[in-house]
């Protein structure tokens, strides 16, 4: 038993980030390699997924998976988390309707109360009976016009004063999935790292080659090289890099994508909920999700080919490579910088496409350039939501996550392959309580995910929440 293995993890994303942090409070030694010069830099999050109400077309049984993990990440970030609702919009241009989503919407209400009765630690979406609301159109006005003490009706009043009615279907749903902050996220995870011996992170270091020394992986980096235990590939859209060292089959894709930075004087004082409008993916009446931030920024989706999809954004790896290419075009994005041209043209369009249901929000301006990454899927179905983590060979872990709720559950695979290889005791890792890991001042948070934010060319206030609870 060796209860001081060497873990070498590659890429301080949030899988491989997440990853250190809860293996350093087991006790093993480990070194995080991250080729950026800060963590969590890979494709922009903004949504807790708390039931996958944005993916109409997904499976019942992904949408209750997402529901947990979500619930797990909430409990172990807790401070990253903007506790606001989300209000899903089905227009009027859409086939199905709300009636469709309604049989989900109980099912997976449901499984919140059952996950409530089993451990009352996981009611952190409110009671279970509010998970989510229904209002027709004459609630709405009504809200509109004579206003509510009610918590959650308050929501509703910034969309009762804004959307086009006369758009969308009724009934609206609010349902209580919440926003993610990537730049506190990345703030109180070095935060974090800066106090834990037992995590060495390494930025601006690039994994050159991986070769396999009897037991051990042999990792080479700039001019050293060392030898680890175990490895973690947390690589992201780069993780069939590490599958081609070690000669390793898969079958994956990489897409980019981008979401969009925008300025809403008209919106400045008013607490907007996360709006989301659905439609099918690809077309131009795709998905739009509103995601507000404090002082009248909102990031802007639009699943369209003019927005945050590409026509050559999403490839395959080959035969001859693990690692699917993307276009020069898209790598110069990643590594380099936008396009002035491009970054007005595809905002512009995010605004235009919102504001078809939000027809105030034409005035909006760019408020930065993109949020962008490229987003590793495992397989071949680009509508994967639910991926965790696989095991290729021994002593190797590849993480497959597609959305950041699943980093908990992937955790927990690595851990119970860590016990049975002998690294870890079973009954020593059930006795650490993984709750609240991350014990830092908010203030702290904010002021280090501020810095975040200038350093990569992002207004301040993307590193505020909107809402603030604090247990």
């Amino acid at each position: 038993m060796n209860n001081r293995a060497k873990i070498a993890i590659v890429g301080g994303g949030v899988a491989g980030a997440s990853t250190a942090l809860y293996l350093s409070r087991l006790g093993l030694d480990i070194t995080l390699f991250e080729k950026e010069k800060s963590l969590i830099n890979g494709p922009p999050f903004c949504h807790l997924h708390a039931g996958g109400n944005l993916y109409p077309d997904i499976s019942d049984e992904q949408c209750i998976k997402l529901l947990k993990q979500s619930i797990d990440f909430l409990r172990f970030y807790p401070h990253v988390v903007d506790y606001r609702p989300t209000v899903i919009a089905v227009p009027d241009y859409c086939i199905s309707t709300v009636d469709n989503l309604l049989p989900r919407l109980e099912r997976v209400q449901d499984e919140y109360k059952n996950l409530i009765e089993k451990d009352p630690k996981n009611q952190v979406l409110g009671e279970s009976r509010d998970y989510y609301r229904l209002y027709s159109k004459e609630e709405i006005l009504k809200l509109k016009e004579e206003g509510t003490t009610d918590s959650l009706d308050k929501w509703m009043i910034p969309v009762a004063q804004t959307i086009d009615m006369d758009k969308v279907q009724f009934p609206l749903i609010l349902v209580q999935e919440y926003g993610l902050n990537l730049f506190r996220l990345g703030a109180s995870l070095a935060l974090s790292f800066d106090s834990i011996e037992n995590v060495d992170v390494l930025f601006n270091t690039t994994v050159e080659k991986i070769e396999k020394e009897d037991d051990l992986w042999k990792l080479s980096y700039g001019k050293r090289e060392e030898s680890f235990d175990y490895l973690i590939n947390s690589a992201g859209f780069r993780t069939g890099k590490i599958d081609d060292f070690l000669d390793i089959s898969c079958k994956s894709m990489v897409e980019f994508k981008a979401a969009y930075v925008t300025k809403w004087e008209e919106g400045a004082k008013t607490l907007f909920p996360e709006i989301i409008f659905h439609g099918e993916r690809g077309t131009p009446q795709g998905m739009g999700q509103f995601t507000p931030y404090p002082d009248g920024h909102f990031q802007l989706h639009g699943m369209t080919h003019e927005i945050t999809l590409y026509e050559d954004g999403l490839v395959s790896n080959t035969t001859k490579s693990c690692q699917p290419q993307l276009n020069s075009n898209f790598i110069e994005k990643i590594e380099k910088s936008w396009c002035i041209d491009e970054t007005e043209q595809r905002t512009k369009s995010a605004i235009n496409h919102l504001s078809k249901f939000i027809p105030t929000f034409a005035s909006a301006t760019v408020g930065s350039k993109p949020l962008f990454g490229a987003q590793q899927i495992p397989g071949d179905d680009p509508t994967l939501r639910v991926a965790e983590v696989s095991f290729p060979t021994k002593r190797y872990a590849r993480c497959e996550i597609v959305k950041v709720s699943s980093v908990i559950d992937m955790i927990g695979e690595i851990v119970t392959n860590l016990v049975e290889l002998g690294y870890l005791k079973k009954d020593e890792v059930e006795q650490v309580d993984f709750e609240n890991m991350i014990e830092i001042p908010e203030e702290k948070i904010t002021v280090q995910a501020e810095k975040l934010c200038l350093e990569r060319e992002y207004p301040l206030m993307l590193a505020h929440r909107s809402v603030v609870i604090l247990g």
